[in-house]
């Protein structure tokens, strides 16, 4: 199992206002910096009386990091990480993102953390990053100690620390950070850092599962499918490999095509199956390509059809898939 990637905080995180436009622009205008940060969070998502406007955002954000507000300096950031109301510029995101970490701000820190792993607007750096993630950890952001159990994972700017790394994981987990769950729960099937324990592992995966990881919710469904740490349950793992595809995690659907395809948890239905082996495939599956072919060759689910067959082997194919390549070669005979 592929470990997931952690996921960087440059989205529009910005927080809550809960003021009218006006009081907050009188508060701004007599040098208050909670008025004008609060202003620009209501310019950037267009509330309290104002229609959206991250230009006029990214200005109120600059006037309240001027004033030292670190959440300013913060959002004002990920204005030009995402280039809302700026010009898109990474160089300019990091010297805010690091205002923001040395006014105390556990986002920036793990912001320009991310920024050093990826070598965007700064050199790349994995023992500058490690720091970074660490002083976030340390302020209790579980993106900051989940990103930095990956780095211990793979050796990444630190010596080599599986147990390290478990540690981390475990205390993003207990965070509420899903990401942190369920590379804890990976590294219990690897017995990597930790004793190997499907039982542990699962209980890792559901937890993340219910705070919506597909991924989680499809290695769940895969344990009760197989029964492993758990008995073995077909129907939870229909529910499961269901809540991933509606999640449109790939797998998830491919699983659930195969469920419905062998009579497994659900009654049997070959044209359920075709419907999500397509699902899988348009989003770029070689095996949800491959068995649509296989359905469309021996007109299971679909109407026999030779060329839609091929068409099937022929996208799995190209997605490297060498079964794909051999059937779409007897079919061209």
């Amino acid at each position: 199992m592929k470990k997931i990637a952690i996921a960087v905080a440059c989205a529009a995180v910005l927080f809550g206002a809960g003021n009218d436009a006006k009081i907050l622009q009188g508060a701004c205008d007599a040098g208050d910096v909670r008025g004008c940060y609060n202003l620009g969070v209501s310019y950037a998502n267009g509330e309290s009386g104002v229609k959206q406007d991250y230009k006029k955002a990214s200005e109120l954000f600059l006037k309240s990091c001027e004033m030292g507000d670190a959440k300013g300096c913060y959002n004002l950031g990920i204005l030009y990480s995402n280039g809302r109301g700026v010009a898109q510029d990474s160089k300019k995101a990091s010297e805010n993102f690091l205002k923001a970490c040395d006014a105390g701000d556990a986002k920036g820190c793990y912001n320009l953390g991310f920024l050093y792993e990826k070598g965007q607007g700064v050199k790349q750096d994995y023992k500058k990053a490690g720091e970074l993630y660490s002083k976030a950890c340390d302020m209790g952001e579980a993106l900051g100690c989940g990103n930095l159990g990956l780095l211990y994972e793979k050796g990444q700017g630190v010596k080599q620390d599986l147990k390290k790394a478990s540690e981390l994981h475990s205390k993003a987990c207990e965070i509420g950070y899903a990401g942190g769950c369920y590379n804890l729960g990976v590294l219990y099937i690897e017995g990597q850092g930790v004793k190997k324990d499907y039982k542990k592992a699962n209980e890792l995966f559901s937890k993340a599962c219910d705070m919506d990881d597909a991924e989680s919710c499809y290695n769940l469904g895969v344990s009760y499918h197989d029964g492993q740490g758990v008995k073995q349950d077909y129907k939870k793992a229909v529910e499961l490999f269901s809540k991933a595809c509606e999640a449109d995690y790939v797998k998830g659907c491919y699983n659930l095509g195969g469920s419905y395809y062998n009579d497994q948890g659900v009654k049997q239905d070959r044209n359920k199956a075709s419907e999500l082996y397509a699902k899988a495939c348009d989003m770029g599956y070689a095996n949800g390509c491959y068995n649509l072919g296989v359905l469309y060759a021996e007109g299971q689910g679909v109407i026999k059809d030779k060329q839609a067959a091929k068409k099937y082997f022929g996208k799995a194919c190209n997605m490297g898939l060498k079964q794909g390549c051999d059937s779409h070669k007897i079919l061209s005979k």
